[in-house]
């Protein structure tokens, strides 16, 4: 649960934590995070959002890694982890790391990826296509590639105050290419009426209907 996190960030914020001797990580905007440590071996807990993590530990004692009702072992590696609402994207940037869920298990090498949820079993890894897209955030930008507009306000929510809401299911369909700076989303509601022609609402409480 998010309140048993040992570290937190809000909305926009971004963080560099010591998890461990020899394990650090960046954690992007609304990510709780527990330190579970056992011994000599570093146990952490994902509990929701996303981080870059490094460690550089000795085989026999791995870095451990719960997100969702899975986890992920790796004594030598960078990777990126993203759990929200239950699903999970592991991304190995470097060396080597395990992922396992149910009693299953696959290993990722660097630039591979692997899938799981709370209702999905783990998929089969895949290769990354878009490692800049993937490490975007820790630059503090989003890059969106021929994606929905409907999962790019979702995306831009998690960092920006206020909420977008997207009332028109044909605007939602259309497609998004852009890069954008998470200091300054209040733009893309303006480049959104400007490149899509949508009419927009703003009420209070930072809400904001496109339509």
């Amino acid at each position: 649960m998010e309140l048993s996190a040992d570290y937190r960030t809000a909305k926009g914020e971004q963080r560099d934590v010591l998890l461990a001797e020899n394990v650090s990580a960046k954690l992007n905007t609304q990510t709780s995070l527990s330190v579970r440590s056992e011994g000599n071996t570093p146990r952490v807990e994902l509990i929701t959002g996303e981080a870059a993590i490094t460690a550089k530990r000795q085989a026999s004692d791995p870095l451990i890694l719960t997100a969702a009702n899975g986890q992920i072992s790796s004594a030598y590696a960078e990777f990126n982890v993203r759990c929200i609402d239950g699903a999970v994207l592991a991304i190995c940037m470097d060396g080597a790391m395990t992922v396992s869920q149910n009693g299953r298990s696959v290993q990722l090498l660097r630039g591979q990826q692997v899938a799981y949820s709370s209702t999905e079993a783990i998929g089969v890894p895949t290769l990354v296509t878009d490692a800049e897209r993937v490490t975007a955030w820790r630059e503090k930008l989003l890059i969106f590639r021929d994606q929905p507009l409907a999962s790019v306000v979702s995306e831009v929510n998690r960092y920006r105050p206020g909420k977008i809401v997207v009332t028109n299911s044909d605007l939602g369909q259309r497609l998004v290419n852009g890069t954008f700076h998470t200091d300054k989303l209040d733009d893309f509601v303006a480049q959104v009426r400007q490149l899509f022609s949508a009419d927009v609402r703003s009420l209070p409480g930072g809400i904001v209907l496109l339509s």
